[in-house]
């Protein structure tokens, strides 16, 4: 079976799709804003730290398992497993958790979609912040329109993995994140040069260690965590089925620092179009849904040129949320053809069907069903899905994918190591073996927790 396995035509295509995975809009909508708010770029220096620390060695493990395994992690932790093991009963459970994901994101996506079209159709030309305010609420309250746009978004994503992998999931993805980094790079470039844009950039990236003092220094160190493990979407085998398609000619620890680099990028170039523009306007920039539906269009409407200006930032995000959107379809699309033997088409065709239903419930969240409050007052079921997905199911499957990649009972330390450093390239740092195997597992821990204690702490 393995040797019928499809496989990525070029390396390029692997990076751009396994960033384009990672790559989404927690880079647009929370990065900027946690980095000007906890001190700049010294926030941005612990990041990176944590992306190294944390980041990176979990993706390369992810890599990894699906390389050797040639499997979807539905299967590949059973294809690497000793004999009598059970670490492949989590497999299911990471593939539930790319159904959890397409849940929300598919419904964001779908507002992402109808925005480009307003603002292509110069819908929000005129308005001030209270009618843009008001229109974001109008699409909120219309299940109807939003489920239209949600469907559309499911239906791209799927016509595109349904043409194949090579000529489908990877030439399109490479197409839409060449398209999003020249986008990114002409966006940045527009809000430097707005008059007094400089003093966004000043609060953006400039080393203040007093906003991190002010905010705690202990909290500013785990939001730097908590960004650098969460902005990787480890843990649900949504990179690990691109590593199952790639050949061994390059280590898989230079790989992921290339991936990395990329969305680290688009991550801190955002921030160049968002807090430049912000402060050229006097807008304060907010963080959330509301940055993205509310300020940008409230920016973008005191800029002359509004019209493409707006069009293209929408752009932008649409292919920064399609790209994961395919990815994680790809994933689940795979483990049907894996595990079940169904052919492409059919998978597609099912899935398309049963994410659009399973999607339903966050679109009818903000108005039919908006009585149901899980955290309490201004929850929704989206804050619900996400906590299941982000809170609870990445970090125990990191957690998981680390003990299976470092302990003898697992797949074990030596294998991991064989396979990562297969190929010319960085081969992985062997002296962290210690800090991998008893350290980062209680940091991940950690982190599970205190996601947990804060949810909690909301009910409250």
């Amino acid at each position: 079976m393995s040797g019928q396995r499809e496989s990525l035509g070029s390396r390029l295509g692997f990076i751009f799709l396994s960033a384009g995975c990672a790559i989404g809009l927690g880079n647009v909508w929370r990065f900027p804003y946690i980095t000007g708010k906890y001190g700049g770029a010294f926030f941005v220096l612990v990041y990176l730290v944590f992306l190294v620390l944390l980041g990176l060695p979990i993706m390369v493990m992810e890599f990894s398992i699906g390389r050797a395994s040639r499997q979807n992690i539905g299967m590949a932790l059973k294809t690497l497993e000793k004999p009598g093991s059970k670490w492949h009963v989590y497999g299911p459970f990471a593939i539930a958790g790319n159904y959890l994901l397409m849940m929300f994101y598919t419904t964001i996506t779908g507002w992402l979609l109808y925005y480009c079209y307003v603002s292509a159709a110069g819908g929000f030309s005129g308005l001030d912040p209270a009618g843009v305010g008001v229109f974001f609420s109008g699409l909120m309250a219309d299940p109807l329109r939003q489920a239209f746009w949600m469907i559309l978004a499911v239906a791209a994503g799927f016509i595109v993995v349904g043409i194949g992998l090579e000529k489908g999931v990877e030439n399109i993805t490479k197409v839409m994140m060449g398209c999003l980094l020249v986008l990114i790079l002409i966006l940045a470039a527009h809000s430097l040069t707005l008059p007094g844009s400089g003093s966004g950039v000043k609060f953006y990236l400039l080393p203040d260690i007093s906003k991190a003092v002010e905010s705690g220094l202990g909290e500013t160190v785990f939001a730097a965590m908590g960004q650098a493990f969460f902005t990787l979407s480890l843990g649900i085998g949504s990179m690990e089925i691109f590593g199952s398609y790639i050949g061994k000619e390059h280590t898989l620890t230079g790989e992921s620092i290339r991936i990395i680099m990329l969305d680290t990028f688009v991550a801190i170039t955002s921030g160049l179009i968002i807090f430049p523009a912000a402060f050229a306007y006097g807008i304060n920039p907010d963080t959330g849904p509301q940055l993205l539906f509310i300020t940008m269009p409230n920016i973008f409407n005191h800029m002359s040129g509004s019209r493409v200006w707006g069009t293209l930032f929408f752009v932008f995000m649409s292919f920064a949320a399609l790209s994961t959107l395919i990815a994680v379809f790809e994933n689940i699309t795979s483990y049907w053809i894996d595990v079940h033997k169904w052919s492409r088409t059919k998978s597609c065709a099912v899935n398309a069907v049963a994410v659009a239903l399973l999607s339903m419930p966050c679109v009818l969240g903000f108005n039919v069903w908006s009585g149901f409050k899980p955290f309490g007052e201004g929850s929704n079921i989206l804050d619900l899905e996400d906590f299941l997905v982000s809170t609870t199911l990445l970090p125990l499957g990191a957690l998981l994918i680390l003990l299976f990649c470092t302990h003898r009972a697992g797949w074990g330390w030596d294998a991991f190591i064989k396979e990562a450093d297969t190929g010319s390239g960085i081969k992985f740092p062997g002296k962290i073996r210690l800090y991998l195997k008893w350290i980062l597992p209680f940091i991940i821990i950690f982190i599970f927790v205190d996601g947990y204690i804060k949810t909690i702490g909301r009910l409250f």
